[in-house]
C-alpha cells in the first residue's frame, strides 16, 4: 500500500452533488478490507479479525500472505514470517478462509510483488530471498555504477542497499527485487499458482507490483537485459557504438535511449501481470485477478511502470484498485471517476479508501462518494488502521462505525 498524493488538472463535479445522489448498498457490493500480516499474528488475532470485520458489514477480506518475501500460508518457495516463530501449525490463509466461509465472506490472497524487506537489518532465515538470491534485488540510479562490478553475494551489496532504504525511507519503502530479473518473474508466477492450487480463494490480489521509483533499477542483470532487449530495436551501428561506451559506463544504454529505457521498465512489470494471469486462469478459471494501483493512470505508468490502464484495456486484470488515499474529497472523486472511465465498467473498479488518514465521518463519506459515482466496490485500508482517531475511534471501535454507518 502507498500513501498517495498524486494531482491531476481533470474538471470534477461538486462534492456535495455526488453524495446528494448516492446510492444505498447493493447486495452484491464488495465490502472489502485489506487485512495486513500483522494482524494475523496467532490463531486468535486471525479469528478476531474475521469476526471484526463480519460485524462492521464487510463481506470480503483481502488478506496478505505475501508481505516481505515470506509466507503467511503454507508455502513450499519462501519461509514464514519471523513473527511467526513458535507456531508451526498455524496456518493464517486457512483459518481465515475457515472463519469467512461461515460467515459468507469472501477471501482474496493479497501478494506484495516487489518489495521483499526492510529498510531493517536483513532476514534472519537463509532462505529468504535476500540471503538466497540478492542478485534479484533492484538496485537505485545513486549505487548502480558503484554496485556493477560488486559480488551480489558480498555482504557489502545487501548492506549498500539496506543503508540506502534507510537514508531514503520517504520515498522508498525498503529492498525492492527487480522486475525484469527472470528469477523474480518464476518467483511470483510460481507464487500466484502456489496459492491459486493450494486455497479456495475467491481471488488473487496483486500490491506493489510497480517499481519503487523512477531511479530503479540500475542492477547490472537489468542494464545487460536491456542492452539485449534494444538492440534490434535501434540501428545496428549505434549499438555497437553505446556497446564500446558501456564499456566505461554501464549507463551508457539507458542514459542514451531515456524513452526505449522506460519502455523496457514499463514492460517488465506488463510481462509479469500478463504470466500471472494466464497462469491462474489455468489453473482456475473462477478467480479474481485485482490489483491495487497508483489512482492516476498516467502518472503510474511514467513514474512507476504501473501500466494497469493496458492492463485493463487488454484483460490481464479483471479489477483495478486505485488507492485513492485522501483527505480532499473533490481529489477522491476526480481518481475514482477517472479509474472509472479508464476501466469502462463498474465491475472493474473497487474505490480504495484511506481510512487509515480520515475520520470515520470522512471514511463514510469517501464510500458514499464511491457509490454515487458508480463503482462495484470499495477496500477499506486497513483492518489494524482504520481511522487516524486514537481509542474510543481506533481500529475495532471504528471498523464498527465504518459498518453501522456505511453498510446497514
Amino acid at each position: 500500500m502507498l500513501a498517495v498524493s498524486c494531482a491531476t488538472t481533470d474538471s470534477v463535479p461538486e462534492p456535495g452533488a455526488a453524495l446528494s445522489g448516492a446510492a444505498p448498498p447493493l447486495a452484491d457490493e464488495v465490502r472489502a478490507v485489506w487485512v495486513v500480516r500483522q494482524s494475523l499474528s496467532s490463531p486468535a488475532a486471525a479469528r478476531d479479525v474475521v469476526k471484526q470485520a463480519a460485524a462492521g458489514g464487510f463481506n470480503t477480506l483481502i488478506v496478505q500472505v505475501r508481505g516481505r518475501g515470506d509466507a503467511l500460508y503454507r508455502s513450499s518457495l519462501e519461509p514464514r514470517p519471523e513473527f511467526l516463530d513458535g507456531q508451526p501449525d498455524f496456518d493464517p490463509l486457512q483459518l481465515v478462509l475457515q472463519e469467512a466461509r461461515a460467515r459468507g465472506m469472501a477471501v482474496h490472497a493479497w501478494v506484495n510483488a516487489y518489495l521483499v524487506w526492510g529498510p531493517v537489518d536483513p532476514p534472519r532465515h537463509p532462505g529468504h530471498l535476500v540471503n538466497a538470491h540478492p542478485e534479484w534485488l533492484a538496485v537505485p540510479h545513486a549505487l548502480g555504477r558503484e554496485l556493477y562490478h560488486v559480488d551480489p553475494r558480498d555482504p557489502a551489496y545487501v548492506r549498500r542497499l539496506t543503508d540506502y532504504s534507510a537514508a531514503n525511507i520517504d520515498v522508498v519503502e525498503g529492498l525492492y527485487t527487480s522486475p525484469s530479473h527472470p528469477g523474480v518473474q518464476e518467483r511470483l508466477v510460481a507464487v500466484w499458482s502456489e496459492l491459486a492450487a493450494g486455497y479456495d480463494l475467491d481471488g488473487i490480489h496483486h500490491d506493489y507490483i510497480r517499481f519503487a521509483t523512477s531511479a530503479f533499477d540500475y542492477s547490472r542483470t537489468t542494464l545487460e537485459r536491456f542492452q539485449a532487449w534494444v538492440k534490434p530495436r535501434i540501428a545496428a551501428h549505434r549499438h555497437q557504438a553505446l556497446l564500446t561506451a558501456a564499456r566505461d559506463d554501464p549507463y551508457a544504454f539507458a542514459e542514451a535511449l531515456p524513452d526505449q529505457w522506460d519502455r523496457f521498465r514499463r514492460d517488465s512489470v506488463s510481462d509479469l501481470v500478463r504470466r500471472v494471469y494466464a497462469a491462474v486462469k489455468e489453473r482456475r478459471p473462477g478467480l479474481t485477478v485485482t490489483a491495487a494501483v497508483l489512482p492516476e493512470w498516467r502518472s503510474a505508468a511514467r513514474w512507476r511502470f504501473q501500466d494497469w490502464n493496458s492492463w485493463l484495456a487488454e484483460g490481464t486484470l479483471d479489477v483495478a484498485v486505485p488507492m485513492a488515499y485522501t483527505t480532499d474529497s473533490e481529489e477522491f472523486h476526480r481518481w475514482v471517476d477517472a479509474a472509472l472511465d479508464v476501466a469502462g465498467s463498474p465491475d472493474r473498479v473497487w474505490a480504495g479508501v484511506g481510512a487509515y488518514r480520515n475520520p470515520v465521518d470522512l471514511t463514510v463519506e469517501q464510500i458514499d462518494q464511491a457509490r454515487a459515482i458508480g463503482v462495484s466496490g470499495v477496500v477499506v485500508f486497513s483492518y489494524n488502521q482504520a481511522s487516524e482517531a486514537p481509542p474510543p475511534d481506533g481500529a475495532a471501535a471504528a471498523l464498527q462505525r465504518i459498518g453501522l454507518e456505511a453498510f446497514r
